[in-house]
């Protein structure tokens, strides 16, 4: 590459992180919405910016998807990445993740239909009130969400959007993401509004709560349980 090549490629990548570090902290604010206190914002958004500037550098506009589209992408596993290695989920949170998840399974085996809170709790034999409290504080330990399931969060967006967005997402193939969507769109009503709305419309629980009339918190619990309900039935593809 010659130097003036050189000069506008470096150009070209400077506009578009300039254009786009509000996105960085559009994105950051959003992941805080389930993190504790103990993760600083200032560090995923420091995190996000080199993931921006990894995307300006390595972005092909001829491959059918926006920039913004791709940049999220790589923002998010850059923020996912900082996340992981602060590696301060409690061990109680996985355990009681695993729980929930087990027991909406046997639960669901046994109806042959959707399983409701009180058979969940009455499943791990605590009280409703005490399942409640297990779902917020999986969700609050669970920083990966949809991606639990190695995918990427856009899976719920539209089928026009995954179009666009399959050449950058590396899902394992058209017939897991076709899976994970029809698992998604089967879940209880509230259930599959709150992952559309926390996902695809991006806004945070206290929005959520606002838009369903609920609390912030009880956002917080049909969120995680979505999560585990999709986790379950993904087990075929997940295990």
């Amino acid at each position: 590459m010659n130097k003036v090549a050189a000069y506008a490629s470096a150009s070209d990548t400077n506009v578009l992180v300039e254009r786009h570090a509000n996105l960085v902290k559009r994105i950051a604010h959003h992941l805080m919405a389930r993190l504790p206190a103990s993760v600083i914002v200032d560090d995923l958004i420091q995190s996000g910016m080199i993931g921006l500037i990894e995307a300006a550098r390595n972005f092909d506009g001829t491959k059918g998807a926006s920039f913004e589209t791709y940049a999220g992408i790589r923002i998010r596993g850059s923020m996912l990445d900082e996340i992981r290695r602060g590696d301060w989920v409690p061990r109680s949170v996985h355990k009681n993740s695993r729980a929930i998840s087990e027991a909406i399974n046997a639960v669901e085996k046994e109806k042959n239909g959707d399983a409701k809170d009180a058979e969940v709790a009455a499943k791990l034999g605590v009280g409703l009130s005490e399942y409640h409290s297990m779902l917020s504080d999986v969700n609050c330990g669970r920083i990966l969400g949809i991606e639990d399931l190695g995918v990427s969060e856009d899976v719920i967006s539209s089928d026009e959007s995954r179009e666009q967005n399959r050449p950058f997402e590396g899902f394992a193939n058209q017939r897991f993401q076709q899976s994970l969507a029809d698992c998604i769109k089967g879940l209880p009503e509230r259930e599959a509004l709150v992952l559309s709305l926390y996902y695809d419309e991006e806004l945070n629980l206290k929005e959520i709560g606002e838009v369903l009339t609920v609390s912030e918190s009880r956002v917080s619990q049909i969120h995680s349980q979505a999560l585990a309900r999709v986790k379950t039935r993904m087990r075929d593809w997940t295990q």
